[in-house]
């Protein structure tokens, strides 16, 4: 059971993310937008690199959201990356478990992207995140804006 005080410490924010590759791997781009429901307050942020995956720009993307944060938060991130989700529901504290390595079939081997997941794992320590799935280019307002940031973020390196 959580502790009210505990609870109320953390301010519910929103957290929309995307990443996106022209050619995978390629010029990439990530973009978030991170809203307080409270005060309707909104950040939108954007950043791209010259050769990366489209993995990493998902990664990036949610990275840079929590980075924003400069206090304790319950963030509902909606991300249309079932990579992410699943990476931060389900696989990460296995591999944690095993020194960052993963199961392939009866070895371990590096995880991949693992500065990043290190990286996001770290961001995560300070708040309270919910991963929610939504549909990519299926209309989903934030989702259909993170994805024009993050293009447009890539486009400079074309």
């Amino acid at each position: 059971m959580t502790d009210s005080k505990t609870e109320a410490a953390f301010k519910p924010v929103e957290l929309y993310t995307d990443g996106a590759c022209s050619g995978n791997p390629g010029p990439g781009g990530w973009a978030f937008v991170l809203r307080c429901p409270r005060t309707l307050k909104e950040i939108q942020r954007s950043g791209g690199q010259p050769h990366t995956t489209n993995n990493q720009m998902e990664l990036m993307a949610v990275i840079r959201g929590l980075e924003a944060l400069k206090e304790p938060c319950a963030v509902d991130l909606y991300s249309d990356s079932k990579y992410v989700g699943q990476g931060m529901s389900s696989w990460m504290a296995g591999w944690k478990s095993r020194g960052w390595k993963r199961k392939d079939g009866s070895k371990l081997v590096p995880v991949k992207n693992v500065e990043l997941w290190q990286e996001l794992d770290q961001q995560m320590q300070a708040h309270r995140v919910t991963y929610h799935h939504v549909k990519g280019h299926a209309g989903h307002t934030e989702n259909e804006l993170c994805d024009k940031l993050a293009v447009a973020a890539y486009q400079q390196y074309l």
